[in-house]
Formats: C-alpha cells, structure tokens, sequence
C-alpha cells in the first residue's frame, strides 16, 4: 500500500470516527465528490451535481469530460484523495478494468446503471434525410470490406454513399465520430458497425470459427481520412456538422434531444431515433449507461453518498425526472428500484459478475 493510500485510509478513521468537519477535511485532502468519465453521461452528471449542490450543505461535485475509458483508467489508478470518486461510463466496466482496479486496490466497486441511450447519426438540420441501414454504415466506415468472392477482403474502396448503395445520394462519406477511448465509440462499432458486418454471410460464419478475426473486420474502422476523430467535445462535432451539411457525425441521442434545433438523426434500418423507439428497443443502436462508485471513499469525501443518492432518486433518474427531461432514457420502475438499492447498501460488483 502506497503512503498516499494510507494517509487516505487515517483521513477516513478519523472522518468517520470523529466525524470531521468539511472544513477540517478540506485541510486534509478533498471537501468535493470528483467524476470522470463519458461525455455521453457527462451532461447528466453535471445537472445532478448542479442541483445537489444547490440543495444541500456540500459543494458542487466536479465534473470531468474525459470519455468512458479514459475516465476508468483515472478511477483505476488507485484509491485516496487524489483519485476520482467516481467514473461515468457510456458502456459495463471491462473485466481487464476490473484487474486494473484490483492490482491498484480500488476492490470495492459500486455499479450504477441510470437508464439508457441511443447512438445516433446526425447531420445539419437543413441536410436532406438520408435513411441508413447498419449494412450500409458498415460498408461505408469498415478498414476492409467484402471483395467479390466469399472469404476475400480488400481496402474500402467507397467514397461516396452512392459507391456503398446506389439507393443513396452520391455525396462524399465525411463522418465525425469519437476516439478509441470513448464508450459511445465501443457501442457504436459493436452494435452499429457489427450489426451491419454480419449481414455478410461468410462473415457472420466466423464468430464460431474464427472470433478473432470476425471482430477484427466488424469493429476495425477505416483510417483514410473519411472518418475524422474529434474527440469528446460533442459541441464540436455539431458545430463542424453546421459546417458541412455532408458530414455525419456519432453521438448519443441525449445529445441530439439537446440540439434538436441544429442536428436531426437518421433513421437507422427504418427507425429514427426517437425516446419512445429508444426505451421499447426498437431503435437498432442503443445501450445502458452506466457510472461506477468507490465504496472505500463513501462518507469520507464530503458528499459522495447524497450525489449517489441524489442520482438515483425518482426526482432526477425518474420517468418524470429532471434527467428524463435531458434526454435520459429512464429503465423501467422495478430495474430502477433495484438499483436504487444497491446504491444505498454500496453493494459491490464482483469482478466475476462481468
């Protein structure tokens, strides 16, 4: 154990035995609740620490855009006052999360799912709507694309949607998308560009055979200039999309609900993305949001357990909540109460449950 870990674990002793003051704490280490983590989850982090700063004796937690595997690896890190509280993340916790965690001592770890998202793809607001298919996201994105015998693979050779389905208009694929770092680039190419892969018979055959190689050509996307990273700045990305009525950009819909004056969504395999297609999972690209809790710096950082509480409370994470409101698909009322739950027993997720 580090001296940082142990000058945390006197601070807690003396916190929780003698119940020392914010004040006194500040003088000691922290007297603030610190969140990293996904952009997705990030505006809905800063609305419930705005409001629970507001309501209560705490100070406003401190909220940090850093992408859902970024932020992980910050939590990871070790545990003290000099580490995140807790990680926002717009995807589950990797079990190699999970050892990192361990190997730094962070062991007890509460997961919290807030409710759900769709992964949209936007454009301007005046852009003619184009209507895609996860087959046609996948030809236009993927590193390799199906040649013309089974089995062959060769470079994308696609640059325009007209080349990926003649249905399409014959403008140039320009798509702004997240870094490697980030949850909604995970979701997105596990379920939208490997729900189009596997459209692809032979390929699809490779799950079973050849798993390696199979996410290898479904996950891996093309690096020749027509997908452009633009990190976890998300008002960026709408406002190159303002920019260039063209371009496509990949962010979650709690996003989109937010600049529905700017950006719209298209439809993906015949749906758009709406809250109610979300929330019935209907819409095609959709996937749990998530943050992850330090047991171990639960009512020694001033705050931490009312965030969590103020989180998972029916007047923010509820079907007529403030974070509803925000664009957070709400889970149903018997998933939310068991959360609920665990959060107020800081009941620990096991690294064999993931």
């Amino acid at each position: 154990m580090s001296i940082q870990q142990k000058t945390f674990g006197l601070v807690a002793m003396t916190v929780l035995g003698v119940a020392m003051s914010a004040p006194a704490f500040a003088q000691a280490g922290r007297d603030h609740v610190y969140v990293v983590g996904s952009s997705t989850v990030y505006p809905f982090a800063t609305v419930v620490a705005e409001r629970f700063g507001r309501s209560s004796e705490f100070k406003t937690p401190k909220i940090e855009s850093t992408g859902s595997g970024g932020g992980l690896k910050l939590f990871c890190d070790g545990v003290g006052v000099d580490h995140p509280d807790v990680a926002n993340s717009s995807r589950a916790i990797k079990q190699s999360e999970l050892r990192a965690c361990a190997k730094n001592g962070v062991t007890d770890i509460v997961e919290v799912k807030i409710g759900y998202d769709g992964i949209v793809f936007a454009h301007a607001i005046n852009s003619p709507t184009m209507e895609l298919s996860r087959a046609d996201i996948f030809l236009a994105l993927a590193k390799e694309v199906p040649g013309d015998s089974e089995g062959e693979l060769i470079p994308n050779p696609y640059t325009t949607w007209a080349d990926v389905n003649p249905g399409l208009p014959a403008t140039r694929i320009e798509v702004l998308g997240p870094p490697p770092t980030s949850g909604t680039r995970d979701a997105f190419v596990e379920l939208g560009m490997e729900g189009g892969c596997k459209t692809v018979a032979w390929i699809k055959a490779l799950k079973s055979t050849d798993s390696d190689r199979y996410k290898s050509i479904c996950h891996t996307i093309r690096e020749d200039g027509v997908f452009v990273e633009a990190g976890e700045n998300d008002n960026l990305i709408v406002q190159k999309l303002q920019a260039n009525p063209n371009a496509f950009g990949i962010f979650g819909y709690s996003f989109l609900d937010q600049n529905m004056e700017k950006v719209k969504g298209s439809p993906i395999d015949g749906t758009e993305p709406t809250f109610d297609a979300i929330a019935s999972g209907e819409y095609p690209v959709s996937r749990p949001l998530f943050f992850y809790a330090k047991k171990a710096h639960v009512d020694v950082i001033p705050g931490l357990r009312g965030y969590l509480r103020e989180f998972t409370s029916e007047r923010a994470w509820g079907e007529e909540g403030y974070l509803s409101d925000r664009g957070l698909i709400p889970m149903p009322d018997a998933e939310r109460s068991q959360v609920a739950a665990d959060v107020r027993n800081l009941t620990p997720l096991s690294v064999a449950s993931q």
